[in-house]
């Protein structure tokens, strides 16, 4: 092939190819080719979506490092401590191979958080599925959660929370968004940079083989009937060996020989080596015969680009090898050194003496020479048939029964216990996780008063419906479950899973997600601290993905005191709901699984009631007693009510508003809402506090001690729900055995 033919085969557009042509001021060879295919995929470069990017809120008075500054989100917690986290996806391997797809996406986002010298303290994930009456898609689900498990569970870091989601239009591409949290001192952190002429680079940790090459450029297209010739390019995880490389390069770090490290995750050490010199302004000499590789006779493109799980690229000050070098002997892990830093300013890969590439560190990366583009978006025409849906054309069940068995059991809603009883939830726990039920996760921070409360969010129907506010509500629900367990919302990091951005009516999904989810940053002065763009999640079968941009939130708990559980305490307590009702069905769970319709719009949704909600919440803190707190989301207030009586076997008994349609009433999902209970000695102190608030709220009923009575009617034993809530999920992944 020709260069022009061959840079079309790699990925590459004609005027990306002009540009190299001009940035090289030559023609450039196959490897070169290679590694701009690789760096200016949409997986490294966000090429299609950094101008909108730039727009989220990355300020406030906790962050120690911007969005795109280091591998991951850097926050302060006070008390000389820093918070590192992050979430990506790995969304097209999972496709393709789920157990190994999952597994490595753990993996990596595990690696982002250690390389800057915080351990991994815990994990939550967001998995999207297609029909669970689909053996393939029970077949993914199995893979993935296994994947997720068996790593998580050999390297030693535990899942605390997450959420998992059926839809048809994840038939053919699942989502798996993972991430990760770690602790570090201030002033024990490390840097993913170079400087120094003459330092040493090391690769560290597994040997190179030929898994994932190209791995970054296949995540930047779609899945079609040829992708599992493509399986190549998923990667192969090692969790013992990332278990030695994590201990390893915290001992590397605590040296102080360390200038700087990075993981080598998508695009292998074209992206560590470019990234680094980049950020450094500096260049580097690599020889590429020097990598320990798995295979005989690799090729240099081969080298440049795999993507071979539990590598790591460091940068060490010269003179002080062999205290790195020891470092590793002493975990048993490959440590060679294999270039230099130069102040050249250009990336030269050599393989058995020969040059084999030169290129200018910048021009590879984002924020440098990469392209960015400003794509073409148009509102599409499904819009149309929401704005006119008509929710008084939806008839009232007589049986509201029915609908409550329906929700209970539906995989959306129900117990994910099949799931998370195959992670381990307390493996490696110095840091302790909230034994009880909550709102949100909350981990322990050992030797202080202080926890992380973590949350991840999307729902994918409303962001569907509409996605600026779909992605206000997922900040919004994801801040509500930090508030609900008792801790304050601090920052968020993104995964954002969209279809292709060539596609208008993609695009302007994205656009309006990105718009509704910095004014709801803004809001509650949670700055974005970096995250992950997973464009391209769609199929030549059927189409795009709904846009789902799953927020990961990080929050704070001062005082581990202020911890609350969801779960009803005791029979006799009473039962208040605070937030705005409405009379409306559109968005719900309900609406969409019961009566088929998938054409409503989002829920009724406020920004200044939301944050109202947030705050009264904060000023009861301590002062006034309350056995319980729930947000109420999917579901409506029927399941917020039925999460809370059932770790405890109780019940409740509840009264609905007459004004309002009564499927509205317990099943609808207007946001801004909280499920509390209190013991009655303590109700004359919460009226205090609730008349006070411009916020509507009203008495549902009383706790009881195992009965379920909805309006007075609707009579059943809690042992009748748990049947449904707890085994639905186990049962459909049994249809196979």
């Amino acid at each position: 092939m020709n260069t022009e033919e061959t840079a079309k085969a790699l990925g590459l557009l004609p005027e990306e190819l002009q540009n190299i042509r001009e940035t090289l001021g030559r023609e450039p060879n196959f490897t070169e080719l290679s590694a701009y295919s690789a760096m200016w995929s949409e997986h490294c470069s966000y090429k299609n979506s950094i101008v909108w990017l730039k727009t989220l809120p990355k300020d406030g008075a906790r962050m120690l490092a911007k969005a795109g500054e280091e591998n991951a989100g850097l926050v302060d917690l006070g008390d000389g401590l820093a918070c590192v986290f992050k979430i990506e996806s790995h969304n097209h391997p999972s496709a393709i191979e789920p157990y190994q797809g999952a597994a490595t996406g753990v993996g990596g986002i595990n690696r982002d958080i250690f390389t800057m010298g915080a351990r991994p303290v815990a994990q939550l994930n967001s998995l999207r599925f297609g029909d669970l009456g689909q053996e393939r898609n029970r077949r993914l689900l199995r893979g993935v959660v296994r994947g997720i498990g068996d790593y998580g569970n050999a390297f030693g870091v535990p899942v605390v929370g997450g959420e998992v989601f059926f839809d048809e239009c994840y038939n053919i591409n699942p989502l798996v968004n993972a991430m990760s949290v770690g602790l570090v001192d201030r002033d024990k952190t490390a840097s993913a940079t170079a400087h120094g002429a003459g330092n040493p680079v090391y690769i560290v940790g597994s040997r190179t083989g030929k898994d994932g090459i190209h791995g970054a450029s296949f995540a930047s297209k779609d899945i079609n009937e040829d992708s599992a010739d493509d399986l190549p390019s998923v990667q192969v995880g090692d969790p013992f060996q990332e278990k030695l490389l994590l201990e390893a390069s915290l001992e590397a770090i605590a040296t102080g020989a360390l200038i700087g490290m990075q993981d080598m995750g998508a695009a292998g050490i074209i992206c560590s080596t470019s990234e680094m010199s980049a950020k450094g302004g500096v260049g580097m000499d690599i020889y590429l015969d020097r990598v320990p590789t798995r295979q005989e006779g690799m090729q240099a493109w081969e080298i440049l680009l795999s993507e071979s799980q539990e590598r790591m690229l460091l940068v060490c000050e010269n003179g002080r090898e062999a205290e790195i070098e020891a470092v590793f002997e002493r975990w048993d892990l490959q440590c060679v050194n294999i270039g230099r830093v130069t102040d050249t300013q250009l990336l030269r890969f050599y393989m058995h003496g020969e040059l084999v590439a030169e290129i200018p560190a910048e021009s590879l990366v984002l924020g440098g020479g990469a392209p960015v583009y400003h794509r073409e978006y148009a509102e599409p025409a499904y819009r149309e048939a929401i704005r006119a849906f008509d929710p008084a054309s939806i008839s009232v069940p007589g049986d509201l029964q029915a609908v409550m068995d329906h929700l209970a059991g539906h995989p959306n809603l129900c117990s994910k216990r099949w799931v998370y009883e195959q992670y381990d939830r307390m493996v490696g726990t110095t840091h302790m996780t909230a034994v009880q039920p909550a709102a949100a996760a909350v981990v322990d921070i050992r030797g202080t008063d202080k926890a992380l409360v973590l949350s991840v969010d999307c729902n994918p129907r409303y962001t569907y419906a509409d996605p600026y506010t779909g992605a206000a509500i997922a900040v919004a629900e994801a801040a509500r479950n930090v508030v609900c367990a008792g801790g304050d919302p601090v920052a968020i990091t993104n995964c954002l899973n969209f279809g292709n951005p060539y596609n208008p009516g993609v695009y302007w999904q994205f656009v309006e997600a990105i718009k509704g989810m910095g004014d709801a940053c803004r809001a509650f002065g949670t700055p974005v601290t970096g995250g992950n763009v997973s464009f391209y999640n769609q199929s030549s079968f059927e189409g795009p993905v709904y846009p789902t941009p799953v927020i990961g939130m990080l929050g704070l708990m001062d005082d581990k005191q202020q911890f609350k559980t969801l779960s009803f305490r005791q029979a006799g307590d009473l039962i208040y709901l605070i937030g705005r009702n409405s009379d409306d069905i559109s968005g719900s769970q309900y609406l969409y699984s019961f009566h088929g319709r998938k054409d409503s719009g989002t829920p009724p949704f406020s920004l200044e009631d939301e944050c109202s909600l947030h705050a009264l919440l904060r000023e009861m803190r301590g002062r006034v007693c309350l056995e319980s707190l729930q947000d109420v989301s999917d579901g409506g207030l029927f399941m917020a009510l039925l999460e809370c009586a059932l770790p405890g076997r109780l019940g409740f008994e509840v009264v609905a508003d007459q004004d309002m349609r009564s499927d509205a009433y317990w099943f609808g999902e207007a946001q801004g809402r909280a499920v509390l209970s209190v013991d009655p000695l303590e109700e004359e102190m919460l009226l205090r506090y609730l008349k006070t608030s411009a916020l509507p709220w009203c008495k549902l009923g009383v706790v009881t001690s195992g009965a379920v009575l909805v309006g007075g009617q609707h009579v059943q034993t809690i042992e009748h729900y748990a049947e449904l809530y707890e085994n639905s999920l186990g049962e459909a992944m049994r249809q196979d055995d």
